[in-house]
Order: structure tokens, then sequence, then C-alpha cells
């Protein structure tokens, strides 16, 4: 695809190979396509975005990436790939390489997780404008969460201790102030802010809220399982289900 923009707004898109409990988890098979595809062609649907980059220490991935349309301009350190390492180191080599071998002048880094395969392109635009339109430092997918930390409990021994005083006294789970969770699918943040702070959160974050049909994070086989079932089956169903409420 030609890219229709050339606004310094990268999207940048993290795929190591070397994932631990799914063994190369980001090519694994969804519906019958690499579980990184889903992101890189909503990326690539989105005319805000100038480039779409897969940043990976796998050539393996990155021919799968190349096929599907995304750049791989260069293949990640190791150092940078391990299980402990900070995405935000990932994400500043990325940069790096595109001002200072290809003088490429990058504005907004947008982190796409190739774990969240139902995040649909409108939700990449409306974060990046999000960031756009309030000057924050940073934009962030979130999702309502289901399960309440006002609800929530420790364990000591085999004892369990509320987790938040403030919900021992709150019984109706109408009465629970809303929740929210940071889903991985979509953060965009600022050129200045990744180097400065060091994350993709800055310390100015604004919220993109996404339903929870759109917010599965690929971290197990269940979940796996789960979003091939939402991609075969919700739309379907939740028309027919609208129908029976009308």
């Amino acid at each position: 695809m030609v890219r229709l923009c050339n606004n310094g707004v990268v999207a940048i898109i993290p795929a190591r190979g070397g994932s631990k409990g799914i063994p190369q988890k980001n090519i694994q098979k969804l519906d019958g396509k690499p579980l990184m595809a889903y992101s890189i062609e909503a990326a690539l649907e989105s005319n805000k975005i100038s480039r779409v980059i897969v940043s990976t220490d796998d050539p393996k991935i990155a021919k799968i990436a190349k096929k599907f349309g995304a750049e791989v301009p260069f293949l990640r350190p190791k150092e940078l790939a391990q299980d402990d390492s900070p995405t935000y180191l990932a994400l500043q080599s990325a940069v790096k390489y595109l001002e200072n071998v290809e003088c490429y002048s990058v504005t907004m880094i947008v982190l796409i997780q190739p774990t969240s395969p139902l995040r649909k392109t409108d939700r990449i635009d409306e974060t990046i404008e999000k960031l756009l339109k309030t000057g924050a430092d940073s934009a962030a997918t979130v999702c309502c969460v289901k399960d309440h930390p006002c609800w929530s409990f420790t364990i000591d021994g085999d004892r369990l201790r509320p987790f938040s005083n403030e919900g021992t006294k709150i019984y109706r789970r109408q009465d629970l102030p809303k929740a929210y969770a940071l889903n991985g699918a979509v953060y965009a943040v600022r050129r200045s802010v990744l180097f400065e702070q060091n994350t993709v959160l800055g310390k100015d974050s604004r919220a993109v809220i996404m339903p929870e049909e759109e917010s599965i994070d690929i971290d197990s086989y269940f979940d796996f399982f789960l979003a091939e079932m939402v991609l075969k089956n919700w739309e379907g169903w939740f028309s027919e289900r609208n129908k029976t409420c009308k």
C-alpha cells in the first residue's frame, strides 16, 4: 500500500521471536492468518500513519511481516529482545535507526501490540487524534474492568484480606465507580516524551475506551480460542441478539 501522508507518525509493532508461553506466538495462526498480520493490516489502513514498521529480532518473523506489507528496516538487537527488555528501549532503537540512518524525522510513535488482533483501524486513528487534539504526552486504549478492584482480595496464608477498605462499604455493583485497565492495543506517544520520560505512557496520558470484545489480549492458547470465536461469530451473534432484545 502506498502511504498517503508523510507526517512523521510511525507505527511500530514489536514482535520478538522468543516468546515463552506460546512459542513463536506472533506468527501463530489465528483463523488462518498469522497473529501479527491483523495488527499490520489495521495500521496500514490508517491514513494518519506514514510508516508501519515491525521491530523484531527474528528473520522468520521479518519475512512474514514484509509479506503482509510492513517494513522491517533492521533486525532488533538481541539484548533488546529478552523477556525482561522494556518495550520503550525497542521503540527508541527503532526511532534512532530511522533518524540516524535514514534521516527520517519522527514526531509521534504509535505502539501497536501484535497480541491485540481485534483492534480496528478506527481505534488507532482515534488514539492518534486524542493525542493531537489534547496536546497530552500520550494516549492509550483502555477497557472497563470486569473484576472490579474494590471487590478484589489478597490472601494472607489462606485468609482473605480486602484489597481496598473502600470496597467493603459497597454492596451493589451499580454503586461501584467505573474502573478501567490498559488493554495494550494502542499507545500513541510524542517522540520527546518517549526519550525524555522513557515510557509510552507519559505523565499526561489520555484514554480511548474500547469495548470488551475488541480488547482480547493474546497471552495463552485460551485467548487464541476466544479471539477466534469472536472473529467468526461475534457480528452475527450480536446482530441476532439485538433482534431478540427489541
